[in-house]
């Protein structure tokens, strides 16, 4: 499976966040998508989710025999986003558990609802309580999960590990890591190091285009200064200020 950017364009009022740019995603990989404040890194992500519509070019998802389509379905997007929104109304089991009905013929575990709240170290008093009550990066575990659960094709993670702590943050790294298996993950995140640990491929949305940074960057010593040098560089020279 492959995720295919041809010529793709969004702005918003007088600002251009990207134009005609094409770039192609696959399956097994983890992508790291980095950029500046505003450069367009969710709008990108909502524009593959289909939750923005974009100014020109196209999206596709390209199956192993070739072929394209642009008219995919929504729940084939697994779309975490900073801020979690869950039905607050409804406790953490109970919701898994509708996830997980609404997804049975894609389930790859036989684990219960329960379990599968366990292993993101949700505990067992706390499964039962409503999903208002929980905390910022409980949301987020919850919410990791049930997109976990739908098996879709490609996962699209907005910052995905800013409220966790430490010994969570390592169990949703390895999450991350097992998701890639068959799908295409891209996660955006401000802190480099995290891209340099978890990342295949790092893609700079950087003046209006995609641009991958050469693999053998990834792993030298100095990534750090590297990105911060492309990201600090307009196309014409300049600094940013």
């Amino acid at each position: 499976m492959q995720l295919a950017l041809k010529e793709i364009t969004k702005s918003f009022d007088d600002k251009n966040l990207f134009n005609e740019v094409s770039f192609t995603f696959e399956t097994g990989k983890i992508y790291g998508l980095l950029g500046r404040n505003g450069a367009g890194k969710t709008t990108l992500f909502n524009c593959i989710a289909q939750n923005l519509a974009l100014d020109s070019g196209q999206i596709s998802l390209i199956d192993d025999a070739g072929q394209a389509d642009a008219d995919y379905e929504t729940t084939a997007i697994g779309f975490v986003t900073t801020q979690a929104h869950l039905p607050d109304f409804m406790t953490g089991l109970e919701f898994v558990t509708f996830v997980m009905d609404l997804n049975h013929d894609r389930l790859t575990s036989s684990a219960t609802a329960s379990e599968n709240l366990t292993r993101y170290g949700i505990k067992g008093s706390d499964q039962r309580k409503l999903l208002r009550d929980y905390s910022h990066g409980m949301k987020n575990k919850v919410q990791m999960l049930v997109i976990e659960l739908a098996a879709a094709p490609v996962y699209l993670l907005d910052e995905p590990l800013t409220s966790f702590d430490p010994v969570a943050a390592y169990e949703v790294k390895e999450r991350i890591r097992e998701l890639k298996q068959g799908a295409i993950v891209i996660f955006s995140t401000h802190i480099l190091e995290l891209a340099q640990e978890l990342c295949d491929e790092i893609v700079l949305l950087h003046d209006k285009q995609l641009e991958v940074l050469a693999p053998e960057k990834l792993q030298s010593e100095d990534f750090e200064q590297e990105i911060v040098a492309i990201l600090s560089e307009e196309a014409d020279g300049e600094s940013l200020s």
